[in-house]
């Protein structure tokens, strides 16, 4: 019998707000739910929005809030594993770590990644406030699908998805804040893709929307197939992965096995 998990990918507006950001995501999870899900994602610096007048760091300075146990209560409240982007602090005390975090259903922490690859790029300076991670994503268990996690930027880094599929992903989630521009959409659908064909596994990308950011959170199958798709409005994204579908595109695509890893390693 095939495994499948039920994806849903929250594309919302960011907010400089933790407790407005925690209602939103009560609020996409209860849908999430009711529409079958037993995975919701929600996007990088889900958290809180920085800005010049407020770096990620001062979001922690903040001893009012504990997002992270409001992002557990809500996984408990409606019984879905949670992936998302939220600010931690380290050892710079002007910079945060840019982290992604997996939940449980009982709304217990599963993997940590904190960002590799930051964003100096294109006039932003990611470096200047965040901190970058030292540690490559883990692969973890959701339903008896493996599922890997990236944050924005890793996208154009193959070789963190190759980490991934070598790790034994099914569903690679990118959780970003990927910004408007000339061509950064085409860029994003693209590497999207390309990221999901070369390691024939899914490829879920949950982005923000709003005034910097381009939406299009889209999930692609082990073939490149679009499963999924949103436009540059609010929305919640509802997806199957299959892990016989992952299977089946490598019987017939054994790309990954036909590596000549005796000429370049791994």
């Amino acid at each position: 019998m095939d495994a499948t998990l039920t994806i849903a990918l929250a594309q919302v507006k960011g907010s400089e707000d933790p407790r407005r950001n925690l209602a939103t995501a009560d609020h996409y999870a209860q849908t999430a739910a009711e529409r079958g899900a037993r995975l919701i994602i929600f996007p990088e610096m889900f958290m809180g929005l920085p800005a010049p007048h407020r770096p990620p760091i001062q979001y922690l300075e903040d001893q009012s809030i504990d997002f992270l146990g409001g992002l557990a209560g809500v996984a408990r409240r409606y019984q879905l594993a949670i992936a998302s982007g939220l600010w931690e602090r380290s050892p710079d005390p002007e910079r945060a770590f840019n982290t992604a975090v997996v939940l449980n259903p009982n709304g217990e922490l599963i993997a940590r990644y904190r960002k590799i690859h930051l964003f100096d790029a294109l006039s932003v300076r990611e470096s200047d406030t965040m901190f970058p991670g030292d540690g490559l994503p883990p692969v973890v268990s959701i339903d008896g699908l493996s599922v890997g996690v990236a944050i924005c930027y890793d996208l154009r880094f193959p070789e963190i998805f190759r980490h991934l599929a070598e790790g034994g992903a099914d569903l690679a989630l990118v959780l970003s804040a990927w910004y408007q521009g000339p061509m950064k959409e085409d860029h994003w659908l693209t590497l999207l893709r390309a990221r999901a064909i070369e390691n024939t596994f899914y490829v879920a990308g949950c982005n923000l929307i709003g005034p910097s950011f381009c939406g299009r959170s889209s999930v692609f199958d082990p073939f490149g197939t679009p499963v999924a798709s949103a436009i540059e409005t609010e929305d919640c994204l509802v997806a199957t992965i299959s892990k016989g579908r992952v299977h089946s595109v490598r019987e017939k695509l054994p790309a990954l096995e036909n590596r000549r890893k005796d000429i370049f390693g791994g």
